[in-house]
């Protein structure tokens, strides 16, 4: 046989790879073409991971595209190694875990807090008792500041307008305890985000984003940006639900390329408590939206429709007994997907007792329905046994 004819796997590849991106077939951008070969050759070696970083808003700080939601983190070490790693933000509150999260934190950072952001939340309440509770927040991290301080899970935009939460927040800031502030949000995010624009006072909105948001929050987040309010998203990976029929794809990378590829959002804020997800997620940095990322989003996001509440709150007001659904799916899903019982208790237990399920265990039959196919009455069933 002519050896001149012969063409190795290699060498056919390479050629392949390379007529492709000739024709325009193959983006560079999405697919370099030693990639095909990086495959074959290089299976085990992973490439050097750039830090990116995005200006939060008008606040002019730098942060890094992916930040450290700590929400459910037990280990200081898997957070210092994250800083380590570059990331810049770390995301806690004062009610996560009674307060421990944020000592947890704080026994991360010690040594280096001018490193990194740190944001805290406060639960919404009278002045005097918010003022008591950013006092507990810096001795708890062990800090004399926040770089950022939230008003903790806002549902209406009237509570935007509240004066005494407002003049709370210029204190804090005025006597440098915070240098910027803003608030989180779950719940009827597009109208808070839309009502936040009618004035300057909120530098920074922490709200829920991920692959299945409708255009209405998709829209209030550019408009936001454009409008010098830091964006930064949490419940970026939709659940993180597990599916038998897709147990082999990991939708968490191609979730998270998929929130930073809306430029006006800064930061994601996953939660993370192993190396290994601090590990995975890192490699997100960087990267764009691929071919392979839609195709998982795509399976993924069958497998969850059922399953995911989008927390639009469309469903609002449709219950005869005022049952705060989205609330309530929310505690199923940290008690289910999250696997963390504790907050998915803590959490419940602050939603009002005349719109948790306790009127739930009196209907034969629940009437909601969610315009995006999730099956309440099947959450609600669930809630009832976990929480009434």
């Amino acid at each position: 046989m002519d050896e001149k004819k012969i063409i190795n796997r290699r060498t056919f590849t390479k050629r392949a790879a390379g007529s492709l991106v000739a024709s325009g077939l193959l983006s560079t951008r999405i697919f370099p073409w030693n990639s095909l070969l990086y495959a074959q050759e290089n299976p085990n070696k992973k490439a050097a991971i750039e830090v990116e970083y995005r200006t939060l808003g008008r606040t002019g700080m730098n942060y890094t595209t992916l930040g450290f939601g700590a929400m459910r983190t037990t280990d200081p070490a898997v957070i210092r190694k994250a800083i380590d790693l570059g990331v810049n933000n770390i995301d806690t509150a004062r009610v996560y875990m009674g307060g421990a999260n944020e000592e947890y934190v704080g026994k991360a950072i010690g040594d280096i807090r001018k490193k990194v952001y740190i944001t805290s939340k406060v639960p919404p309440s009278d002045k005097e008792r918010m003022l008591a509770e950013v006092e507990k927040s810096l001795k708890a991290i062990g800090t004399d500041y926040l770089d950022i301080l939230l008003l903790h899970g806002l549902r209406n935009a009237e509570d935007l307008e509240k004066e005494e939460w407002l003049t709370f927040l210029q204190q804090v800031k005025k006597d440098g305890k915070v240098r910027f502030v803003g608030f989180s949000t779950h719940s009827n995010m597009s109208d808070l985000i839309t009502a936040a624009l009618k004035d300057k006072f909120f530098d920074v909105i922490l709200t829920a984003y991920n692959f299945k948001a409708h255009d209405g929050l998709i829209s209030a987040i550019k408009e936001a940006a454009k409008a010098g309010i830091g964006i930064i998203a949490m419940k970026t990976q939709a659940g993180g639900y597990e599916d038998e029929k897709n147990k082999n794809i990991s939708p968490h990378q191609a979730a998270l390329r998929w929130v930073l590829a809306n430029e006006g959002v800064t930061c994601t804020i996953p939660s993370m408590v192993t190396f290994e997800q601090v590990d995975e997620n890192f490699q997100v940095m960087n990267s764009k939206m691929g071919w392979r990322d839609r195709k998982t989003l795509y399976y993924y996001g069958k497998a969850i429709d059922s399953k995911l509440c989008r927390f639009c709150e469309s469903c609002r007001g449709t219950c005869p007994h005022a049952v705060s659904i989205s609330d309530v799916n929310r505690c199923v899903m940290y008690h289910d997907v999250y696997k963390d019982k504790q907050l998915a208790f803590l959490n419940y237990a602050d939603i009002q007792p005349s719109q948790n399920i306790s009127s739930c265990t009196r209907c034969t039959k629940c009437s909601v329905e969610c315009r995006y196919g999730l099956n309440i009455p099947a959450n609600i069933s669930r809630a009832v046994e976990l929480f009434a």
